[in-house]
This record gives C-alpha cells, structure tokens and sequence, in this order.
C-alpha cells in the first residue's frame, strides 16, 4: 500500500483509471471514516502524473493519494495541529492494513 501526501481538498483519491485492487475501495472508506475527508475518485485531469497511479497500475496494489488541509498554498502552519488530528487515524490504520 502506498499513501502519497498532497495539499489541498481534504479528499481522498483512492484509484487509477479502471485498477481496482482488491480491498481498495473499503480500505478507503475506513480512511474516511477516521479523518472526516471526502472519498472521491481521481479526476481525469490528475491522473497519469502521480505516484499513487504509477504505484496502482506497476503493482495492482492499494494506492492513495490524501489532500490534506484546504487554503492557500503553501498551507499555514496555523493548520497543522487539524490536519494532524485528521490524519493520524489515516496512518495508524494504514500501518496496521498494510
């Protein structure tokens, strides 16, 4: 499994075109329970140009990418304690699933 950190949306882009390894979906879902961001497909024009998509498609293994945080780039550190607290749950589930 891989998790590849983005800044911006709070959502959780969990697949690549029409890769879908086995548990990906649900493990996404346990993803966005724990931190309250959106599960959402990748969009068209994000695609081809990410780890996660290259990582999905060499290895048929769950990938995702997380975009934590919302605002102006680069995010303040003003946001580091909510996204800390958003994601913590992310990476702990992540160790344990992998």
């Amino acid at each position: 499994m891989v998790l590849a950190y983005h800044t911006q949306g709070k959502e959780i882009y969990w697949r690549f075109q029409n890769y879908l390894p086995k548990g990906s979906y649900y493990i996404g879902e346990q993803f966005a329970n724990v931190s309250g961001y959106v599960l959402s497909d990748t969009p068209y024009n994000s695609s081809f140009a990410g780890f996660k998509d290259w990582f999905i498609q060499n290895y048929n293994l769950p990938g995702y990418t997380i975009e934590a945080g919302i605002g102006e780039n680069p995010l303040p550190l003003s946001q580091f304690d909510e996204i800390y607290r958003d994601n913590l749950g992310i990476l702990v589930l992540g160790a344990v699933l992998a």
